[in-house]
């Protein structure tokens, strides 16, 4: 039991940056490596208002934020600076690790001993009972709720312009429309998200480490490749959902191949997840091309 409610917390935490992930791969076709950065970006921050006394609750939207103005610079580099978008994620990757050390002062921050959302006052006066599964479901609503802002957005006319950026950029031209701006909007939004799940990461783990982030945007672009290939046939499912539960599956993989490998193992079993994603995507791609 221990360990589905340990899958279904790590899964919804990298959802949540799956979702930041959905964004950039699937809707703005841009390869962004910032979020190996942004990721304990929004660590670094909770890191250094939780050990100066700020309330834990506060640190989810000022980790956000931070994640916001990372992605805008990634977007400024890459449309007004001409560079390529591959090689503006790097840049900004690389930059935000030295950002990082300075914001939480060292590599290696322990909260055990501070309040977060999960351990609090008001926390620990609630019955036994439900004390094992708080986490979970703060977690879960968390989850639920950036699933529901995300779709809501969509909906509106910016959404449908971001999504025209990555379909069809001519459109956005013939709408009077900067899609450079578009995609910056969208590169900051999605990054915004990826810092949100460093922040509850950090919280839910009680520690913020410098390297935290490495592979981060791996287990992104898997958790999306799951739950896309999973539910392409199932329209009533929404992408966002899909998302999700393509993160849970993901982590459940992980988690049951570490069970019966040495802890050492799991970057070289992340890879190979990931080569065996990408395949059985790519194996399906070519089936309906040949069908077509």
């Amino acid at each position: 039991m221990n360990l589905i409610v340990t899958i279904l917390e790590q899964g919804l935490i990298y959802g949540i940056l799956s979702l930041g992930l959905y964004i950039t791969y699937k809707i703005l076709d841009f390869p962004d490596l910032t979020v190996d950065g942004s990721f304990p970006l929004g660590a670094a921050v909770t890191a250094a208002l939780i050990t100066r006394g700020v309330n834990p609750y506060l640190t989810l939207p000022v980790a956000f934020a931070a994640g916001v103005l990372a992605g805008i610079c990634t977007g400024l580099i890459h449309v007004k600076c001409k560079v390529r978008d591959l090689l503006s994620g790097i840049i900004m990757m690389t930059a935000l690790w030295t950002m990082n050390l300075y914001i939480a002062g060292t590599a290696n921050v322990p909260l055990f001993s501070q309040q977060s959302i999960f351990k609090n006052d008001f926390i620990n006066g609630l019955p036994t009972g439900i004390k094992p599964y708080m986490t979970l479901i703060l977690i879960l609503v968390l989850t639920i709720i950036c699933k529901i802002l995300l779709d809501l957005y969509m909906q509106t006319k910016s959404g449908y312009l971001l999504r025209a950026v990555g379909d069809n950029h001519v459109l956005v031209t013939s709408l009077a429309k900067d899609q450079g701006n578009v995609k910056i909007l969208g590169l900051a939004i999605s990054n915004g998200l990826v810092s949100l799940a460093g922040c509850v990461f950090a919280q839910e783990e009680r520690v913020f480490e410098i390297s935290m982030g490495t592979g981060a945007m791996v287990i992104g672009l898997a958790s999306v490749i799951i739950g896309t290939s999973i539910f392409k046939k199932i329209s009533l499912v929404k992408t966002t959902t899909a998302v999700l539960v393509g993160s849970i599956i993901y982590k459940a993989c992980v988690a049951v191949a570490i069970r019966n490998f040495e802890p050492q193992a799991m970057k070289l079993i992340t890879a190979i997840l990931f080569l065996v994603v990408l395949v059985i995507s790519m194996g399906g791609k070519k089936k309906v091309k040949g069908n077509a």
